[in-house]
Protein backbone atom coordinates (compact mmCIF):
# COMPACT_ATOMS: atom_id res chain seq x y z
CA UNK A 1 0.00 0.00 0.00
CA UNK A 2 1.26 3.20 -0.82
CA UNK A 3 1.65 5.12 2.93
CA UNK A 4 3.30 8.45 1.48
CA UNK A 5 1.15 11.90 1.40
CA UNK A 6 -0.54 13.09 -1.89
CA UNK A 7 2.23 14.89 -3.67
CA UNK A 8 1.03 18.56 -4.99
CA UNK A 9 0.77 18.76 -8.57
CA UNK A 10 0.59 15.08 -9.76
CA UNK A 11 -1.11 14.09 -11.98
CA UNK A 12 -3.41 11.87 -10.07
CA UNK A 13 -6.83 11.36 -9.25
CA UNK A 14 -6.03 11.40 -5.82
CA UNK A 15 -4.27 15.03 -5.89
CA UNK A 16 -7.08 16.31 -8.13
CA UNK A 17 -9.47 15.07 -5.45
CA UNK A 18 -7.37 16.75 -2.70
CA UNK A 19 -6.87 19.86 -4.36
CA UNK A 20 -10.77 20.19 -5.38
CA UNK A 21 -11.07 19.53 -1.70
CA UNK A 22 -8.71 22.50 -0.83
CA UNK A 23 -10.25 25.19 -3.22
CA UNK A 24 -13.33 24.50 -2.13
CA UNK A 25 -12.26 24.90 1.62
CA UNK A 26 -11.14 28.09 0.40
CA UNK A 27 -13.48 29.34 -1.26
CA UNK A 28 -16.15 28.95 2.11
CA UNK A 29 -13.32 30.30 4.45
CA UNK A 30 -13.48 33.34 2.37
CA UNK A 31 -17.57 33.33 2.52
CA UNK A 32 -17.82 32.98 6.12
CA UNK A 33 -15.59 33.37 9.29
CA UNK A 34 -14.62 31.28 12.13
CA UNK A 35 -16.34 28.15 11.38
CA UNK A 36 -13.17 26.34 10.10
CA UNK A 37 -14.21 22.99 12.00
CA UNK A 38 -17.55 23.10 10.36
CA UNK A 39 -16.74 23.49 7.14
CA UNK A 40 -14.18 20.64 7.24
CA UNK A 41 -16.91 18.40 8.74
CA UNK A 42 -19.20 19.99 5.36
CA UNK A 43 -16.83 19.10 3.06
CA UNK A 44 -15.76 16.00 4.45
CA UNK A 45 -19.56 14.70 4.48
CA UNK A 46 -19.80 16.22 1.04
CA UNK A 47 -17.03 14.02 -0.28
CA UNK A 48 -18.13 10.86 1.62
CA UNK A 49 -21.84 11.39 0.02
CA UNK A 50 -23.51 11.59 3.40
CA UNK A 51 -25.76 14.87 4.61
CA UNK A 52 -25.19 16.80 7.18
CA UNK A 53 -27.66 18.32 10.67
CA UNK A 54 -26.60 21.52 11.92
CA UNK A 55 -27.95 22.29 14.97
CA UNK A 56 -27.90 25.94 15.68
CA UNK A 57 -28.92 29.51 16.62
CA UNK A 58 -30.73 32.01 14.14
CA UNK A 59 -27.60 34.27 12.46
CA UNK A 60 -25.14 31.78 12.89
CA UNK A 61 -24.28 31.54 9.28
CA UNK A 62 -25.87 28.24 7.93
CA UNK A 63 -27.46 30.06 5.11
CA UNK A 64 -24.32 31.80 4.51
CA UNK A 65 -22.46 28.65 4.60
CA UNK A 66 -24.78 26.60 2.45
CA UNK A 67 -24.93 29.30 -0.43
CA UNK A 68 -21.27 29.53 -0.72
CA UNK A 69 -20.96 26.13 -1.05
CA UNK A 70 -23.76 25.98 -3.94
CA UNK A 71 -22.28 29.12 -5.56
CA UNK A 72 -18.54 27.23 -5.15
CA UNK A 73 -20.26 24.45 -7.64
CA UNK A 74 -20.52 24.61 -11.42
CA UNK A 75 -23.22 23.07 -13.14
CA UNK A 76 -21.51 21.81 -16.30
CA UNK A 77 -24.51 19.73 -17.02
CA UNK A 78 -26.87 22.56 -18.04
CA UNK A 79 -29.76 21.40 -20.20
CA UNK A 80 -31.19 19.42 -17.36
CA UNK A 81 -33.53 20.64 -14.62
CA UNK A 82 -30.81 20.92 -11.59
CA UNK A 83 -29.98 24.13 -10.46
CA UNK A 84 -27.01 24.41 -7.84
CA UNK A 85 -28.82 25.59 -4.90
CA UNK A 86 -31.98 25.53 -3.32
CA UNK A 87 -33.43 27.09 -0.07
CA UNK A 88 -36.60 25.44 1.68
CA UNK A 89 -38.27 27.24 4.52
CA UNK A 90 -39.71 24.37 6.30
CA UNK A 91 -42.85 24.97 7.84
CA UNK A 92 -46.11 23.42 9.20
CA UNK A 93 -48.62 24.07 5.85
CA UNK A 94 -45.92 22.42 3.44
CA UNK A 95 -46.90 20.22 1.52
CA UNK A 96 -44.85 17.14 0.37
CA UNK A 97 -45.54 18.34 -3.23
CA UNK A 98 -43.97 21.65 -2.41
CA UNK A 99 -40.83 20.16 -2.46
CA UNK A 100 -40.77 17.43 -4.25
CA UNK A 101 -42.79 18.85 -7.52
CA UNK A 102 -45.87 18.15 -9.03
CA UNK A 103 -47.31 16.60 -12.14
CA UNK A 104 -49.41 19.34 -14.35
CA UNK A 105 -51.74 18.60 -17.25
CA UNK A 106 -50.78 20.10 -20.67
CA UNK A 107 -54.25 21.12 -22.67
CA UNK A 108 -51.77 21.90 -25.79
CA UNK A 109 -50.57 18.22 -25.83
CA UNK A 110 -53.19 16.80 -23.91
CA UNK A 111 -50.43 15.21 -21.94
CA UNK A 112 -49.24 15.50 -18.18
CA UNK A 113 -45.53 16.28 -17.41
CA UNK A 114 -43.79 16.35 -14.12
CA UNK A 115 -42.54 19.85 -12.69
CA UNK A 116 -39.71 19.31 -10.44
CA UNK A 117 -39.65 20.56 -7.09
CA UNK A 118 -37.33 22.49 -4.91
CA UNK A 119 -35.01 19.27 -4.22
CA UNK A 120 -34.33 19.08 -7.40
CA UNK A 121 -30.70 20.99 -6.66
CA UNK A 122 -26.94 19.93 -6.09
CA UNK A 123 -27.09 21.55 -2.62
CA UNK A 124 -29.99 21.53 -0.87
CA UNK A 125 -30.54 23.80 2.38
CA UNK A 126 -33.33 22.23 4.32
CA UNK A 127 -33.75 25.61 7.21
CA UNK A 128 -35.85 23.89 9.89
CA UNK A 129 -36.15 21.01 8.96
CA UNK A 130 -38.03 19.97 12.33
CA UNK A 131 -41.04 22.25 11.77
CA UNK A 132 -42.36 20.37 9.15
CA UNK A 133 -45.13 17.38 8.84
CA UNK A 134 -44.26 13.88 8.76
CA UNK A 135 -45.35 13.12 5.73
CA UNK A 136 -42.96 15.98 4.60
CA UNK A 137 -40.53 14.12 6.65
CA UNK A 138 -40.76 11.28 4.91
CA UNK A 139 -40.48 12.86 1.39
CA UNK A 140 -37.60 13.76 2.61
CA UNK A 141 -36.33 10.63 3.92
CA UNK A 142 -36.74 9.26 0.78
CA UNK A 143 -35.17 11.63 -1.38
CA UNK A 144 -31.83 11.46 0.84
CA UNK A 145 -31.90 7.42 1.06
CA UNK A 146 -32.49 7.22 -2.27
CA UNK A 147 -31.75 10.25 -4.08
CA UNK A 148 -35.35 9.93 -5.73
CA UNK A 149 -38.76 11.71 -5.16
CA UNK A 150 -41.90 9.84 -6.04
CA UNK A 151 -44.89 12.20 -7.33
CA UNK A 152 -48.31 9.91 -8.40
CA UNK A 153 -46.50 6.45 -8.06
CA UNK A 154 -43.55 7.48 -10.63
CA UNK A 155 -40.34 7.95 -9.17
CA UNK A 156 -38.04 10.70 -10.27
CA UNK A 157 -34.41 10.42 -9.97
CA UNK A 158 -32.76 13.35 -8.14
CA UNK A 159 -28.92 14.38 -9.16
CA UNK A 160 -26.08 11.90 -8.38
CA UNK A 161 -24.45 15.22 -6.68
CA UNK A 162 -27.26 15.60 -4.31
CA UNK A 163 -26.37 17.07 -0.98
CA UNK A 164 -28.55 18.18 1.84
CA UNK A 165 -27.74 20.79 4.84
CA UNK A 166 -30.61 20.59 7.25
CA UNK A 167 -31.41 22.69 10.19
CA UNK A 168 -33.06 22.42 13.42
CA UNK A 169 -33.17 25.20 16.45
CA UNK A 170 -32.24 23.35 19.79
CA UNK A 171 -33.58 25.98 21.56
CA UNK A 172 -37.28 26.98 20.42
CA UNK A 173 -38.74 23.57 20.37
CA UNK A 174 -42.77 24.49 20.36
CA UNK A 175 -44.74 23.74 17.53
CA UNK A 176 -42.16 21.26 15.88
CA UNK A 177 -42.54 17.82 14.93
CA UNK A 178 -38.92 16.43 16.15
CA UNK A 179 -36.65 13.83 13.37
CA UNK A 180 -37.66 10.44 13.85
CA UNK A 181 -34.84 8.00 14.51
CA UNK A 182 -34.89 6.52 10.75
CA UNK A 183 -34.45 10.20 9.56
CA UNK A 184 -31.65 11.10 12.25
CA UNK A 185 -30.26 7.63 11.16
CA UNK A 186 -29.77 9.00 7.41
CA UNK A 187 -27.29 12.32 8.15
CA UNK A 188 -24.34 11.05 8.01
CA UNK A 189 -23.05 13.85 10.56
CA UNK A 190 -24.86 15.71 13.22
CA UNK A 191 -23.00 19.17 13.93
CA UNK A 192 -23.98 21.56 16.74
CA UNK A 193 -22.44 25.16 16.09
CA UNK A 194 -21.61 27.45 18.85
CA UNK A 195 -21.01 31.24 19.04
CA UNK A 196 -17.90 32.05 17.40
CA UNK A 197 -14.60 33.21 19.05
CA UNK A 198 -13.99 37.10 19.64
CA UNK A 199 -11.16 37.63 17.08
CA UNK A 200 -13.73 35.52 14.62
CA UNK A 201 -16.58 37.81 14.97
CA UNK A 202 -14.52 41.07 14.47
CA UNK A 203 -12.93 39.40 11.61
CA UNK A 204 -16.74 39.19 10.64
CA UNK A 205 -17.52 42.48 10.88
CA UNK A 206 -14.15 43.78 9.77
CA UNK A 207 -14.39 41.85 6.44
CA UNK A 208 -18.44 41.83 5.51
CA UNK A 209 -17.40 44.06 2.18
CA UNK A 210 -14.86 41.68 1.32
CA UNK A 211 -17.49 38.59 1.74
CA UNK A 212 -19.82 40.22 -0.59
CA UNK A 213 -17.79 40.13 -3.21
CA UNK A 214 -16.93 36.60 -4.92
CA UNK A 215 -14.17 35.44 -4.86
CA UNK A 216 -11.21 36.07 -7.52
CA UNK A 217 -9.73 33.56 -10.43
CA UNK A 218 -6.99 32.17 -7.79
CA UNK A 219 -10.34 30.53 -6.61
CA UNK A 220 -12.18 29.17 -9.47
CA UNK A 221 -15.64 27.20 -9.23
CA UNK A 222 -14.99 23.56 -8.99
CA UNK A 223 -17.41 21.15 -11.46
CA UNK A 224 -20.22 19.13 -10.54
CA UNK A 225 -18.79 16.04 -12.21
CA UNK A 226 -15.00 16.83 -10.38
CA UNK A 227 -17.21 16.35 -7.05
CA UNK A 228 -18.31 13.35 -8.03
CA UNK A 229 -15.04 11.87 -9.38
CA UNK A 230 -13.78 13.02 -6.34
CA UNK A 231 -16.32 10.85 -3.93
CA UNK A 232 -15.59 8.01 -6.62
CA UNK A 233 -11.76 8.28 -6.00
CA UNK A 234 -12.17 8.71 -2.55
CA UNK A 235 -14.15 5.47 -1.94
CA UNK A 236 -11.68 3.86 -4.81
CA UNK A 237 -8.23 4.94 -3.54
CA UNK A 238 -8.11 5.96 0.30
CA UNK A 239 -7.01 2.43 1.75
CA UNK A 240 -9.21 1.46 4.77
CA UNK A 241 -7.00 -1.10 6.78
CA UNK A 242 -9.03 -4.21 8.06
CA UNK A 243 -8.52 -3.15 11.88
CA UNK A 244 -10.39 0.08 11.30
CA UNK A 245 -12.99 -2.45 10.46
CA UNK A 246 -12.39 -4.18 13.84
CA UNK A 247 -12.43 -0.97 15.63
CA UNK A 248 -15.16 0.12 14.45
CA UNK A 249 -17.36 -2.84 15.21
CA UNK A 250 -15.97 -3.13 18.80
CA UNK A 251 -16.45 0.46 19.06
CA UNK A 252 -20.47 0.33 17.86
CA UNK A 253 -20.79 -2.97 20.63
CA UNK A 254 -19.54 -1.06 23.62
CA UNK A 255 -21.64 1.79 22.85
CA UNK A 256 -24.64 -0.92 22.73
CA UNK A 257 -23.80 -2.49 26.07
CA UNK A 258 -23.55 0.40 27.60
CA UNK A 259 -25.54 0.80 30.78
CA UNK A 260 -25.96 4.87 29.58
CA UNK A 261 -27.34 4.16 26.38
CA UNK A 262 -30.79 3.00 25.62
CA UNK A 263 -30.43 2.68 21.77
CA UNK A 264 -26.88 2.27 20.27
CA UNK A 265 -26.07 3.13 17.15
CA UNK A 266 -26.83 0.98 13.91
CA UNK A 267 -24.69 -0.88 11.34
CA UNK A 268 -25.50 1.65 8.79
CA UNK A 269 -24.05 4.05 10.68
CA UNK A 270 -20.37 1.85 10.34
CA UNK A 271 -21.32 1.51 6.81
CA UNK A 272 -21.75 5.30 6.01
CA UNK A 273 -18.54 6.13 8.25
CA UNK A 274 -16.32 4.56 6.28
CA UNK A 275 -16.31 6.69 3.21
CA UNK A 276 -16.25 9.61 6.10
CA UNK A 277 -13.17 8.71 6.87
CA UNK A 278 -11.43 8.09 3.44
CA UNK A 279 -12.72 11.49 2.75
CA UNK A 280 -11.30 13.07 6.14
CA UNK A 281 -7.71 11.16 5.22
CA UNK A 282 -8.23 12.67 2.10
CA UNK A 283 -8.58 16.32 3.01
CA UNK A 284 -5.29 15.53 5.51
CA UNK A 285 -3.35 14.74 2.71
CA UNK A 286 -3.41 10.86 3.34
CA UNK A 287 -4.07 7.74 0.84
CA UNK A 288 -4.98 5.84 4.05
CA UNK A 289 -7.05 6.55 7.28
CA UNK A 290 -5.66 6.90 10.75
CA UNK A 291 -6.92 6.14 14.19
CA UNK A 292 -7.06 10.09 14.66
CA UNK A 293 -9.49 9.89 11.95
CA UNK A 294 -11.79 7.47 14.10
CA UNK A 295 -11.07 8.78 16.87
CA UNK A 296 -12.34 12.79 15.15
CA UNK A 297 -15.14 11.91 13.87
CA UNK A 298 -16.86 8.82 16.12
CA UNK A 299 -18.93 11.84 18.15
CA UNK A 300 -20.38 13.34 14.80
CA UNK A 301 -21.24 10.11 13.56
CA UNK A 302 -22.63 8.42 16.65
CA UNK A 303 -24.64 10.71 19.38
CA UNK A 304 -27.59 11.59 16.60
CA UNK A 305 -27.84 7.71 16.86
CA UNK A 306 -27.64 6.84 20.34
CA UNK A 307 -30.92 7.32 22.85
CA UNK A 308 -29.09 8.04 26.61
CA UNK A 309 -30.18 6.20 29.47
CA UNK A 310 -32.17 9.12 31.66
CA UNK A 311 -30.00 11.41 33.51
CA UNK A 312 -27.26 11.48 31.31
CA UNK A 313 -26.84 14.20 29.02
CA UNK A 314 -23.33 14.06 27.50
CA UNK A 315 -23.71 11.91 24.53
CA UNK A 316 -19.65 13.12 23.59
CA UNK A 317 -18.17 11.85 26.90
CA UNK A 318 -20.35 8.39 26.68
CA UNK A 319 -18.85 7.43 23.41
CA UNK A 320 -15.36 8.90 24.52
CA UNK A 321 -15.51 5.85 27.94
CA UNK A 322 -17.02 3.46 25.58
CA UNK A 323 -14.56 3.63 22.68
CA UNK A 324 -11.50 3.85 24.42
CA UNK A 325 -11.04 -0.05 24.62
CA UNK A 326 -11.10 -0.22 21.36
CA UNK A 327 -9.31 2.99 20.79
CA UNK A 328 -6.73 2.15 22.44
CA UNK A 329 -5.83 -1.22 20.43
CA UNK A 330 -6.17 0.62 17.38
CA UNK A 331 -3.76 3.41 18.20
CA UNK A 332 -1.25 0.52 19.19
CA UNK A 333 -1.23 -1.16 15.71
CA UNK A 334 0.87 0.52 12.88
CA UNK A 335 -1.71 1.31 10.05
CA UNK A 336 0.88 1.93 7.41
Amino acid sequence: MNTSTIPANRGTLLDQAYELAQTLERRLQHAIRGREAVIDLLLTALLADGHVLLEDYPGSGKTTLAKALGDSIEDDQPHDEIVAFRRIQFTPDLLPSDITGVTVFDPDTGSFSFRPGPLFAHIVLADEINRTSPKVQAAMLEAMAEKQVTVDNVSHPLDELFFVVATQNPRDQAGTYPLPVAQHDRFLFKIRMDYIEREAELDVLRSARERRQAPGQELPRVSRSAVVLARRTVESFVHVDERIHTCLVDMARSIRESPHVTQGVSTRSLVLMLPALQACALKRGRDYVTAEDVAYLAPFVFAHRMELAPGIDDASEVIRECTRPAMEILTRSTLR
